[in-house]
């Protein structure tokens, strides 16, 4: 992924809201099913890492990009915005520059 392709995507992630929350669980298996499902349907998603989770942010990033064979946009703080593209060309809906 290109530096002009990352910061496309930062900008449609800005508008995101949050659908998963991390918590003291950290990464089970159910959130990355959960997670690699929703990534299939929207393409880019955000995440909450709650305070009462022990893992540090970029390794949980790491972890569900390598588990969901997504891409890391970015990680800013407790925030994580992830993306994969629709393997169906007809379910894509966002076209990177």
């Amino acid at each position: 992924m290109t530096s002009k392709q990352r910061a496309y995507l930062k900008g449609l992630a800005m508008n995101l809201d949050p659908i998963f929350q991390i918590g003291k669980g950290s990464v089970t298996p159910e959130l990355t099913t959960a997670v690699s499902e929703a990534l299939e349907a929207r393409e880019l998603i955000k995440l909450t890492v709650l305070k009462n989770c022990l893992d540090d942010s970029n390794s949980i990033a790491q972890v569900l990009a390598e588990r969901t064979r997504s891409e890391v946009v970015q990680v800013i703080g407790k925030k994580i915005v992830l993306y994969k593209q629709a393997k169906d060309e007809k379910k894509r809906k966002i076209v990177l520059p």
